[in-house]
């Protein structure tokens, strides 16, 4: 069981690297899930970016994996208003009603396997 929990620990840090990245490749996408009253868009979304990069690559160092689980459900607790405003505004800044709905719970997904990581790490 303990290689499972690993393996998830892994595949977290990927999804957080990647997305990260994804951040700094197609900043224009995050743009609209910056509510409009915070200056420095662009530069929210590069931080933010490089705050997920950064959480998963502590994830990865097992002395570090701690802060990065917490790391990542706190961003992910961060993040979940901005999704749940995504599925009751007019205009939906993931596109559609429909992908604000699938992306809502996938976000309670991550916070629930932040959590859960959270837990594990550092468990001989």
């Amino acid at each position: 069981m303990k290689i499972f929990w690993k393996l998830l620990q892994i595949l977290l840090a990927v999804f957080m690297i990647i997305g990260g990245i994804q951040h700094f490749l197609k900043p224009d996408f995050y743009i609209p899930f910056v509510v409009d009253f915070l200056p420095f868009k662009t530069t929210i979304i590069y931080i933010s970016g490089l705050i997920a990069i950064l959480l998963g690559v502590l994830l990865c160092i097992p002395p570090y994996a701690k802060i990065g689980a917490k790391g990542i459900l706190l961003l992910m607790l961060l993040y979940l208003p901005i999704h749940i405003w995504d599925v009751f505004t007019e205009t939906p800044a993931i596109g559609s009603h429909t992908g604000a709905l699938i992306r809502l719970p996938v976000q309670f997904l991550f916070i629930a396997w932040a959590w859960k990581i959270n837990r594990f790490v550092n468990i001989k």
